[in-house]
Formats: structure tokens, sequence, C-alpha cells
């Protein structure tokens, strides 16, 4: 826990690219959105501008690239951003108080344990040394992991580092595992050929990793329910158009095609009417309640909250209805 807070402290070091958005108009409000370079994180703030929806709810978007959900958060409670995109590692945050989830994006699957060549199985980690970037998914497929295994913590030597560091310490041999994702993996395994996945969110079948949209922990009820109305907006298109969504990322991400495809395939996406379904019916109540179950078994949370606590699921209803 320490360390993650000197992670998130050092949040104002990491470097914020601003992309331009073109489809907006100059006169609408400004709303600065930060998101993580993947197909998860991306697609929907891609889609949202070259369909024009930005510009539709009288909106001007300023897009800043994150390392992770964390730092995003951070930023938040700065007041730098007004919203963000999180993966299911870092949801302890908003369930803390630090942050709203103004909408669920998908389910992902995208996270892995990985070893070097010739680290053959998790307990083969023992006394070895772990990278991973404390309070994200890639800290959460760790922890699953060595749950499996019997094992905790202590038998590895777990080592914060940011998601960039842990792509060029396993590729210089300076750790011999890691808790991270794709497509970060991607470009590590073209590095280090040979390199194996131990452990895979994939394996845990009776979990659920819910992706999502942030808020700082005070919202603008007007502001974001424009927001929500343009992430369900993109968010069904993506759904109607898989394909293309993809190639929408690939060209905000300044990635191959290919990649991202390869990305997206450990993503589910969800129709909006299916996430108001879901919202309404309490199915993702029961995934926030599942993740704050193994948060309070990390220690990241002391309890564990009601997820309408944080999640404002009525403005995601009310923004559908509209």
């Amino acid at each position: 826990m320490r360390s993650l807070r000197r992670a998130l402290t050092a949040a104002t070091a990491v470097s914020l690219l601003t992309l331009s958005v073109t489809a907006c108009s100059d006169d609408g409000t400004t709303v600065r959105f930060g998101y993580i370079s993947d197909y998860n994180g991306a697609s929907l703030l891609a889609i949202a501008d070259k369909q024009g929806l930005w510009e539709k709810q009288g909106l001007t978007p300023e897009i800043k690239v994150f390392t992770n959900g964390p730092l995003q958060i951070q930023a938040l409670g700065a007041g730098d951003l007004d919203f963000g995109y999180i993966g299911p590692g870092a949801m302890w945050l908003p369930a803390s108080g630090k942050a709203k989830v103004i909408a669920i994006n998908t389910l992902a699957y995208a996270d892995r344990v990985i070893g070097r060549p010739g680290v053959t199985s998790m307990q083969a980690l023992k006394g070895k040394k772990v990278g991973v970037p404390e309070g994200t998914s890639g800290d959460m497929v760790l922890n699953l992991a060595l749950k499996k295994a019997g094992m905790t913590t202590q038998d590895i030597q777990k080592v914060p580092m940011d998601p960039a560091t842990v792509v060029s310490a396993f590729s210089a041999g300076q750790i011999d595992g890691a808790g991270i994702w794709y497509p970060l993996i991607d470009t590590i395994k073209q590095k280090v050929p040979g390199t194996v996945e131990l452990a895979s969110t994939k394996e845990f079948p009776d979990s659920s990793f819910p992706t999502a949209f942030v808020s700082g922990p005070k919202t603008d009820q007007e502001l974001t329910s424009k927001v929500i109305k343009v992430l369900q907006e993109a968010n069904d298109w993506r759904a109607a158009h898989p394909e293309e969504s993809i190639t929408e990322a690939a060209a905000l991400l300044k990635l191959d095609p290919a990649k991202v495809k390869a990305d997206a395939a450990n993503v589910q996406t969800m129709p909006t009417a299916d996430l108001v379904a879901k919202t309404k019916d309490g199915t993702v109540a029961k995934w926030l309640d599942s993740l704050g179950d193994f948060f309070v078994g990390t220690g990241q949370l002391k309890s564990k909250p009601d997820p309408a606590t944080y999640y404002t699921g009525d403005l995601y209803e009310k923004a559908f209805s509209k």
C-alpha cells in the first residue's frame, strides 16, 4: 500500500499526451478526459470523435493518455481531469470514495502473469522478482494467481513499477515475472521470445472484471449525463461495428490494426440496452460486489461498500431513456 501511495503521488511526473479531436464545436463545454492506450480505453473516445457525438452534446473533448487507472483517479482528485477510464484492478479507488463510476464499459480478460523463458509455473516464481503496476488489473491477476497456487506476495519479490518499466525491465532480464496486460504483453513477447503465460483472468470464470469510466467523487449531474450519453451512443456504434471500431481505435492509438484486434479479442462488449438491464437487475452491482470482496481480501478496502454509493446507475439509466 505504501508503494502504491508513492506511485500515486508521483503522478505529476507522468507525461500526458494531449491529442487533438477534430469533430467538436469551438464553443462547446470543454471536457478533460483520460484514457489508457489500449482498445478498452480508447475505442469509445475514437468513435465519439469520428461520429461527432461530442459535438452533438455541445461538448469539446480534450483527451489525455495515462499509463494506468490510479493515476487518472489522482488527477481527478486534483482537479486536473474531469473524466477517465479504469480497469477492474483500480475499482477499489471508486469503492473507497475517491471517484464515481459513471458507466461500465466492457468485461476485460487481457491480464496475465508472465514469466521469462524457463519459468513454467507460479511456484517457479518463488523467491524471484515479479514486476507489477500496483493497484491495477495486473496487480489483481497476480494476487488471484498466487492465491490459486497456494502462495502469497510474501513468496515472491514483488517489485512495484509503472507499465512501461515492466516492459523494459522484463525485456532486460531485470525481473523474472510480471503481472501485466495486453497489448503490452505482445511488445514483451516480441522482445523476449519464449515468454510464458503463467496465469490469466480467463482462468477465473466465477469472477467478472468490468472496466469503467469514472468522474471525480463530486459529479456535475448535467455534464455527467451528457458524457454518459456520448459513451452510450459510442458503445452502441462499437457493438454494431466491431471491425470498424478496431480501425478507429488503431488510428487514435497510432498502432497496427492487427495488434489492436488481438487486444480486442480479450474484451467482451455489451450493447447499452444490455448494460442498462444489468444495472436494473443488479448484475452490475454483483460484479462490483465481487471486486469489493477481492479488495477486502487484499487489504485495499477495509470493508465492502454498497455499489450504489459509487456507481451512478440512476444517471446511466436516465441517459439511455432520453
